[in-house]
């Protein structure tokens, strides 16, 4: 019964306490054991200033009822206990945040040299793009007026193709008036000539008759 009672009472003790964290004294090593005694067996040896987590206190042992880092649960004397980080610890904290500070001024000049040098790489870039879109301006510019004048060119040829098309007409319609004028002449001619043929034969068969008669009156008046 009195071992009942005993056991509500340290798992009253631990339970009221909320989990929080305890650093191993300013010692070499500490020792976690399995129990609430020296003469319980030790769970392993923790360095000076090595962070636990406390899982309980009980008072009336004077143990503290931590968890390591890896997850093993144990008990160490609270006196070894301290509620901040050892001397030692915070010591080298400080040194190092200090030599962290000393060396800021240092990385933001480096760090301002490596921007001053991206921009000045930047302005450069920015130079030769605006170098390259004048000569693309420039030859956007050759382009659109080749194209105005391939345009103009291909509506002049339209409209020479279109004179070409009606001279060749005109000249055709000459040809054809040329020929009906042949035609016409060659008529004129024949016609001519066959006026003259018809004249011939009438001047063949009348000039007979005339001189006949010129003789008969001739020997008439004889």
């Amino acid at each position: 019964m009195n071992k009942i009672v005993l056991g509500l009472v340290l798992f009253l003790g631990f339970s009221h306490l909320h989990a929080e964290s305890r650093y191993v004294t300013d010692q070499f090593r500490i020792t976690m054991r399995s129990g609430e005694s020296a003469t319980h067996k030790i769970v392993r040896m923790l360095p000076s200033g090595y962070r636990v987590e406390v899982l309980g206190v009980n008072p009336d042992t004077g143990y503290t009822r931590v968890r390591s880092g890896d997850g093993k649960e144990g008990f160490v004397l609270t006196r070894q206990l301290m509620d901040t980080a050892s001397a030692r610890d915070r010591l080298a904290i400080a040194e190092k945040q200090l030599l962290d500070l000393q060396a800021e001024p240092e990385k933001l000049a480096a760090k301002l040299a490596s921007l001053q040098k991206e921009h000045q790489a930047l302005q450069t870039n920015h130079r030769e793009l605006e170098r390259t879109k004048a000569v693309l301006d420039k030859e956007l510019e050759a382009i659109r007026r080749t194209a105005a004048n391939a345009i103009r060119i291909s509506n002049e040829r339209n409209e020479l193709r279109k004179v070409v098309a009606k001279l060749t007409h005109q000249v055709e319609e000459l040809k054809q008036e040329n020929r009906e004028l042949e035609n016409d002449s060659d008529q004129k001619w024949f016609m001519i000539g066959a006026g003259v043929i018809i004249v011939g034969i009438i001047l063949g068969l009348i000039l007979p008759h005339l001189r006949f008669q010129r003789r008969k009156n001739t020997w008439g008046s004889l």
